[in-house]
């Protein structure tokens, strides 16, 4: 992960006042934990799933970052173990988001440096701005250790959030339930 994080280092430096933070934009609903995958196009499968579960894309993106794949190779194998998964803006994305995917057991993309993959990460950007403040929230997470490592082996998405900062989401069913 150092080398990726490095390497974004720039686009961070670039947006150091970035107001969306991954955990902002990463509903339960996007969060899958200890999933089961087959191959690498059911991983990315469930990475737009969780995008489109949050209203972010239609279903074309899902497949348009798999032909992504398909035509690039595993280019979004960005580090050891993680993938970004993405594909270019287009009006399939409706708005801003990320998916999280943590992986049961690992799945190969083809990436000689950086396969097995564990953790899926879904993006979805509007455009080139979005796509770079998009990257610097994500940077600061992948940039530490001890914050990634708690979202990964999280065991449930509010376990996810928690890991990243984020504030509880707000239940009134489940707050009804326990009155």
């Amino acid at each position: 992960m150092q080398k990726w994080t490095q390497q974004v280092r720039t686009v961070t430096a670039f947006s150091k006042e970035a107001s969306m933070t991954l955990a902002d934009h990463l509903p339960e609903s996007a969060i899958r934990t200890r999933a089961h995958a087959t191959d690498w196009r059911d991983a990315v499968r469930l990475a737009g799933e969780g995008l489109v579960a949050q209203g972010v894309t239609t279903d074309a993106y899902t497949q348009e970052m798999i032909e992504a794949i398909e035509r690039l190779g595993p280019y979004i194998v960005i580090a050891p173990g993680f993938a970004l998964a993405h594909s270019r803006p287009s009006p399939a994305v409706l708005a801003t988001g990320f998916s999280w995917v943590g992986l049961a057991e690992p799945v190969e993309f083809g990436s000689e440096a950086n396969d097995p993959v564990r953790l899926v990460v879904g993006l979805a950007a509007l455009d080139h701005d979005a796509h770079i403040e998009a990257m610097s929230s994500l940077a600061g997470v992948l940039a530490d250790d001890a914050v990634l490592a708690a979202a990964m082996a999280a065991d449930s998405p509010s376990a996810v959030r928690a890991a990243l900062g984020a504030e509880p989401e707000h239940d009134p069913i489940r707050e009804e339930e326990t009155k």
